[in-house]
């Protein structure tokens, strides 16, 4: 808080002319040459220049300042929006592909500004460090100057606490016997019980007083706060550079192990290495779905998932049985391994024109519609002397329109049905390209079956056999199978990150609720014995609460006390005296706290203010302090 000295100015006596000024109120014409050469002397002025050492010192001065933290802050928001307006790199490098391809004027542009790798981009990294490094800047010197504080005694008392915002009177009658020290010592017992950081001074004299302080929690969570700030940052870092992700779809039987072979797809971190990897195993045992069978809004909607897995740390532990569920991830080596689909996969038999098998297992469908209506998609690049290949949908309980359309009347395996048209040719996969298990392109295919060729499509059921034209082989449904498929994500820096965000919202409500506040109470004894007791207190910063703390000290300080409650003034002592020394006396205004400050207390008017003892306000802080030169 400001110091504030009070300088009283002179006044010039009557019928004397302002120096400097004539009657009139006008400047004398004698100033107008020492005007010119001052402005002379500004014009001709050269500022120094700050050098390299003092630009860095400026440059660090702006960048650790509050002002410069809070703007990157909504810098590093805005810049995270182009990562949900355009596709990512890291999560789907074919779309990107993709999207560049679709865009010929401007996708090669947003790629050289980085804007589908928008997390690693270097423009996004900097903000990301320079608000690291403001927040660091920011923090550090403030722990410092408030521990420095921690260790500071409590601001002096002020020469007039009647200028504080809350400010009262006590007076303790001569025959209770409590001398002036006594009552201090009272005082400062009271409010230690209350929490207030006490100094009593000058205890054997005769106007002891007391300092208190309280509330340093208050700073100490704004400091926690900012520090929870970075730590969520590192955290973020953390997970950012040595996480990974990545999805694998798991057919009823399959088994998945924790390798990069055994993923579908797999997202590393920055600083990944395929050491981190716990091999772990994952088999999926059954996958169960429940149905809705009673709401006839919502009839036939999936209400429940559940997959019975067995787990294996490593591949020497014993195998523990599991379920995974929606919402409900298991933990396994370090990773989350999350529930996010399902749906049926065919079990077929594709054999070539020589009867080899050149195909057998189950083929994930991909849903497309309502009541798990799916496509399908076969490819055999096995298959002699041609490559085959099938496409068509698969639906787990069929109808057939009167115009011949098939569909989907239920989730379940009421009527599963396979619909197929059959290919040959090349299929590209000896090219090493990489392909889309999901899609045919058939441009370079040669159709076999087809519902608008004389072969016409294929209709499979459970059990049956189809022979392809041309003596190209045979393709068989065997049964059905679900399948489901499994999220998996390790973030060494999660739990950290959630440890730290609750540390900042701890910090953030202990700073918003906690205020900081100063009391002082001075003592002194009557000439009639009567020991008198004012006190005050002061807000560090806006506190609505403050009058209900003076009023809970001064109801403290009067349990302590048997105080003298009906005291009259008398002729002999000057009014503002018999009006203080009232024990029930409310918080005085601030005229009659001015008028009587000197007689408040006895000897409290007897020493004027000079040069050597000036005016003391309550505001002063503690001397040579650092909390002094951080307030002004």
């Amino acid at each position: 808080m400001s110091e504030r000295v009070n300088v009283k100015k002179k006044t010039p006596a009557p019928g004397t002319p302002e120096t400097g000024k004539t009657e009139a109120g006008k400047t004398e014409t004698g100033t107008k040459p020492v005007e010119g050469a001052v402005s002379a002397a500004k014009s001709e002025a050269v500022l120094p220049s700050l050098g390299p050492v003092g630009m860095l010192r400026w440059a660090w001065t702006q960048l650790t300042s509050m002002r410069t933290a809070l703007f990157l802050l909504l810098l590093l928001a805005v810049a995270a929006v182009p990562g949900s307006l355009f596709p990512q790199r890291p999560a789907n490098p074919a779309v990107v592909t993709q999207y560049i391809k679709d865009h010929p004027d401007y996708g090669k542009v947003l790629d050289a500004l980085q804007l589908y790798d928008v997390y690693s981009s270097a423009w996004f990294s900097a903000i990301y460090i320079l608000l690291f490094i403001s927040l660091i800047g920011c923090v550090v010197p403030r722990a410092i100057v408030h521990y420095k504080a921690m260790r500071s005694q409590p601001p002096r008392t002020p020469a007039r606490l009647s200028r504080l915002p809350e400010y009262g009177t006590l007076v303790i009658p001569a025959d209770a016997g409590i001398p002036a020290s006594r009552a201090i010592d009272d005082a400062a017992a009271l409010l230690k019980k209350r929490g207030y950081r006490v100094e009593v001074r000058d205890r054997d004299g005769a106007r002891p007083s007391l300092g208190a302080e309280r509330g340093f929690l208050r700073e100490v969570g704004n400091l926690v706060f900012h520090t929870a700030l970075i730590g969520v940052l590192v955290s973020v870092a953390a997970g950012g550079l040595f996480g990974y992700s990545g999805q694998r779809i798991l057919v009823e039987g399959d088994t998945f192990v924790n390798t990069l072979v055994g993923y579908d797809q797999f997202t590393p971190g920055t600083n990944f290495q395929s050491s981190q990897l716990q091999p772990y195993s994952i088999q999926l045992d059954k996958f169960q779905i429940t149905f809705d069978r009673e709401s006839k809004g919502k009839f036939g909607q999936p209400i429940d998932f559940k997959a019975d897995v067995t787990t294996k740390e490593n591949p020497g532990a014993p195998a523990e049985h599991q379920v995974l569920k929606v919402n409900d991830p298991l933990n396994l080596g370090g990773t989350s391994v999350y529930l996010t689909g399902n749906g049926y996969a065919p079990v077929v038999t594709v054999r070539d024109a020589a009867g080899n098998v050149a195909m057998q297992g189950p083929v994930v469908a991909k849903l497309q519609g309502d009541n798990y209506y799916s496509s399908v998609v076969i490819k055999v690049p096995d298959a002699k002397p041609e490559q085959l290949a099938f496409a068509g949908f698969f639906l787990p309980t069929a109808f057939v329109t009167p115009e011949g359309v098939s569909f989907s009347g239920d989730p379940e395996l009421f009527n599963p049905q396979l619909t197929l048209n059959s290919y040959y040719g090349d299929l590209g996969l000896d090219s090493g390209s990489p392909q889309n298990v999901f899609e045919l392109d058939v441009k370079k295919l040669t159709p076999l079956n087809a519902r608008n060729l004389p072969t016409k499509g294929i209709v499979l059921t459970p059990g049956a056999t189809h022979t392809l034209p041309d003596g190209k082989g045979t393709i068989s449904f065997d049964g059905v199978k679900r399948y489901v498929g499994v999220d998996i994500h390790h973030n060494p820096g999660q739990g950290y990150a959630l440890f730290f965000a609750l540390l900042a919202v701890a910090g953030l409500v202990t700073s918003l609720y906690v205020n900081r506040r100063r009391a002082w109470v001075r003592a002194g004894s009557h000439e009639d014995g009567r020991t008198m007791v004012e006190y005050g207190l002061l807000a560090r910063g806006e506190d609505h609460r403050l009058a209900g703390e003076a009023a809970a000290v001064r109801a403290m300080l009067a349990a302590a006390w048997p105080l003298d409650e009906h005291t009259e003034a008398t002729d002999d002592r000057p009014a503002t005296d018999a009006t203080e020394e009232t024990a029930s006396q409310p918080v005085p205004s601030a005229k009659a706290d001015n008028d009587r400050a000197d007689t408040a207390l006895p000897g409290a008017g007897a020493e004027p203010a000079s040069p050597n003892h000036p005016a003391e306000d309550a505001t002063q802080p503690t001397a040579g302090s650092t909390e002094s030169k951080k307030d002004q």
